[in-house]
């Protein structure tokens, strides 16, 4: 049974959090999408979001292996259901009976809500007892691949025949093969193998947290150690290895990037290249309307004729405006935010929609008033030619 995917909160009136962010129940401009755009091109540390979704991919892996591995084990040897005879099945039925065995947990980590009392990070325990996570992460240290059947067979199959709700937003490093008969058909064999997770798990730490890997994040190296020391020696491939590491980042970006990226989504509609290009371009304009309203006043032209110097004032303080308050007024109103220079998207997020629509009602203003200002102190004073 697939884990349902998550539902945004259409009634929350009130900024989201990163936690209901990263478990995509937000919607545009403030979605997983949108933040992964802005940790590449503002923050430039995807790395630390491409960890986190790579962790979560790999609870995603976990939980499909467990949910395929209780099927196989209920399909082809019923009697250990009422026998009890092996151990793999009772282990099973305890992990099922205590929540995800059966497919209704969260796909990823992400899908519960946080509450006050849960302690910071993705990987919180749940004080009644074990977590979810922790059922998970114990149930793959008792087993092997051994007490899968057919799991050898399968061993190239990939992640992605998981719950598309359980996928990051971008390619996996595991690869897929979707087109297998057995990934497409309703048989009791493994899609994904015991190999497949510790693949999984060695990919993570070569590409993220190993001295000169690939795309090394910076975390606290007692973290890396023990991580190296789970995988490498103990041989552990469960997903608890990975809490402390991914509770670690999912903070570093609450702190350092997840309020910058409110700033600009939330209270803004602007990327930063645009914001830039319109100070540059505003300042050109107000540069020109005054440089042809004194030419005007000194040369004495009519009233009527430095009319025209409305256009170059309202173009000039329009974009000004535009920067200061990181946001197109226009643009707001229209519902339209900008995902990356010169690409718009709908905001759908309700509560950011109403916070726009004010700032850009009072932008508009203040353009007004400054416009209406510059107007008239250069079209209605006296001219004398020099």
């Amino acid at each position: 049974m697939s884990t349902p995917s998550p539902v945004p909160d259409m009634d929350r009136n009130r900024l989201p959090s990163l936690f209901e962010v990263l478990s995509r129940r937000t919607l545009a401009p403030v979605d997983l999408f949108s933040f992964y755009i802005y940790m590449r091109d503002t923050q430039r540390s995807v790395d630390y979001l491409d960890f986190w979704l790579d962790v979560s991919q790999h609870m995603s892996l976990c939980r499909h292996y467990v949910r395929e591995l209780r099927r196989s084990v209920l399909i082809e040897t019923p009697e250990l259901e009422k026998a009890g005879s092996k151990r793999s099945s009772q282990i099973l039925e305890t992990y099922n009976s205590n929540g995800n065995g059966n497919g209704h947990g969260n796909g990823n980590g992400c899908g519960q809500t946080r509450t006050s009392d849960d302690p910071p990070g993705p990987s919180r325990a749940n004080y009644s007892g074990k977590s979810h996570d922790q059922r998970l992460s114990a149930f793959l240290r008792d087993t092997d691949s051994k007490q899968s059947p057919n799991n050898s067979q399968n061993g190239d199959r990939s992640a992605d025949n998981t719950p598309s709700s359980e996928n990051p937003p971008r390619p996996s490093f595991i690869t897929t093969q979707s087109n297998s008969p057995a990934a497409n058909s309703n048989s009791p064999q493994h899609t994904v193998s015991r190999q497949d997770i510790r693949a999984s798990a060695e990919k993570i730490l070569y590409t993220y947290l190993l001295a000169s890997a690939e795309r090394e994040i910076i975390i606290p190296q007692g973290l890396v150690g023990a991580i190296e020391r789970a995988i490498t020696q103990e041989g552990r491939d469960d997903p608890e290895v990975f809490d402390a590491a991914k509770d670690y980042v999912f903070q570093a970006m609450e702190r350092d990037a997840f309020p910058g990226f409110l700033n600009q989504k939330a209270l803004g509609n602007l990327v930063e290249p645009d914001k830039t290009a319109r100070l540059v371009v505003g300042m050109v304009s107000m540069f020109a309307a005054w440089w042809t309203a004194f030419i005007m006043i000194f040369l004495n032209y009519g009233r009527a004729t430095r009319c025209w110097l409305i256009l170059p004032f309202t173009i000039g303080t329009y974009l000004i405006m535009s920067y200061e308050y990181m946001l197109d007024p226009i643009l707001a109103l229209a519902g339209l935010s900008e995902y990356t220079f010169l690409s718009f998207t709908r905001i759908k997020e309700p509560y950011v929609r109403k916070l726009l629509n004010k700032r850009a009602m009072t932008c508009l203003l203040w353009i007004a008033l400054i416009d209406v200002a510059w107007c008239c102190l250069f079209i209605f004073v006296p001219g004398k030619r020099l």
